[in-house]
C-alpha cells in the first residue's frame, strides 16, 4: 500500500516539476537574450550619437571619400611593398548566380581598363607677329605657356 502511495505521489509531482524546470531554463534563456539586446541598444545609441556629430561626419568623409576642405592640398602616399589589387583580380570573381542589380552596379564599382597611353605631339609655338609697317605697332604680352589664361 505504501508503494502505491509513493508511486502516485511521484507521478503527481513529476509533471509540475518538469514544467517548472522547463520554464526556469526558458526564463534564463530569455534573460540572456534581453541582456544581449540591451547591450546592442547601448551600442546603437552610441553609434547614433556619433553619427549626429558634425566632426565625426567630416572625419569620415575625409577618410572614406578622400574629401578635402577648400584650400587644402591633398596628397596620397604609396608605401613601397604595398600592392593594390589588380583590376584583373577583381574581374575574375565568380559571376554566376548574382542578382540582376549586381550587373548594374558592377561597372560602377570595378575600375575600367585604362586606354593605352599615346605620347602627345610636341607643342609648337606660333611664329612671332610681323612688324608693323607704320612704326606704331601694338605690343603683345606673352602669357604663361602651356596653361590657361586666367
Amino acid at each position: 500500500m505504501l508503494a502505491v502511495v509513493v508511486c502516485a505521489l511521484a507521478l503527481t509531482l513529476a509533471v509540475p516539476l518538469r514544467n517548472y524546470l522547463t520554464q526556469r531554463s526558458e526564463a534564463d534563456r530569455v534573460a540572456a537574450q534581453q541582456k544581449e539586446l540591451e547591450e546592442d541598444l547601448k551600442q546603437l545609441t552610441r553609434q547614433k550619437q556619433q553619427n549626429d556629430d558634425p566632426a565625426y561626419i567630416s572625419a569620415e568623409a575625409r577618410e572614406r571619400l578622400q574629401y578635402v576642405k577648400p584650400g587644402e592640398t591633398p596628397f596620397q602616399v604609396q608605401l613601397p611593398g604595398e600592392v593594390a589589387t589588380r583590376p584583373e583580380q577583381l574581374s575574375e570573381r565568380k559571376r554566376t548566380g548574382d542578382p540582376w542589380y549586381t550587373d548594374l552596379w558592377r561597372p560602377i564599382v570595378e575600375p575600367q581598363p585604362e586606354p593605352s597611353a599615346t605620347p602627345a605631339p610636341p607643342v609648337q609655338e606660333p611664329p612671332p607677329p610681323a612688324p608693323d609697317s607704320t612704326g606704331a605697332g601694338s605690343m603683345t604680352i606673352p602669357h604663361d605657356q602651356g596653361g590657361p589664361v586666367g
